[in-house]
């Protein structure tokens, strides 16, 4: 299945835990004395819906005190502020679906020239890289780039994890081995953040 129709099957489980994935992944490195992983309250909430409108206001709070402007933060925090409160709304579907062409479209970017220089990119190259992401999202990731393949191959991987385990005994293992994927990917993304900052320097 393509990711879009792995997102079209998804429950409210593997739509709310893809999307927190997808933000996860995407956060810049903290500074120092900052929280490593402020997105983590929110994993509760993926596998208990009865505690997720809790968890979801404390990470809102979090992020917004913390007021990070560099990289994809400030997407991120709109997007965290675009969640359905309530997880079993219909509007999750819509949302999830937003999170997952970010994180996509923060891979190619990345693949490409890094943040800073995509401000200065042509409408063309812009027009480009949404046609690059669509076209990744339904037939797979021949053309891109090796993070942005990278990445959609781990929000399949992901998707397919949850969808095999819902409703079983296995379902809390999931969710360990979806938060792992995601921990990897998150390294893997700092990583070429780090070292072309140090190429730009």
């Amino acid at each position: 299945m393509s990711l879009l129709e792995l997102i079209a099957a998804a429950d409210e489980r593997g739509l709310a835990a893809s999307a927190v994935a997808c933000l996860d992944r995407c956060l810049p490195q903290p500074a120092d004395g900052a929280d490593p992983d402020p997105l983590r309250p929110l994993w509760a909430g993926c596998a208990d819906g009865s505690v997720w409108p809790d968890r979801l206001a404390a990470v809102r709070a979090a992020l917004d005190a913390a007021a990070v402007t560099e990289g994809a933060a400030p997407q991120i925090r709109k997007l965290l502020g675009e969640a359905p409160v309530d997880r079993a709304a219909p509007e999750l579907r819509e949302w999830a679906d937003a999170c997952s062409l970010a994180a996509l479209e923060i891979h190619c970017l990345f693949d490409a020239q890094g943040w800073d220089e995509a401000e200065s990119e042509s409408e063309s190259e812009s027009e480009d890289r949404i046609e690059l992401l669509n076209r990744c999202r339904t037939e797979g990731p021949e053309g891109a780039g090796p993070l942005l393949a990278g990445e959609l191959r781990r929000q399949i991987q992901i998707l397919e994890t949850l969808a095999e385990t819902t409703g079983t005994v296995g379902s809390g293992a999931a969710l360990r081995r979806v938060l792992d994927l995601s921990t990897e990917g998150r390294r893997v993304l700092r990583a070429v953040v780090s070292r072309q900052a140090r190429g730009r320097a």
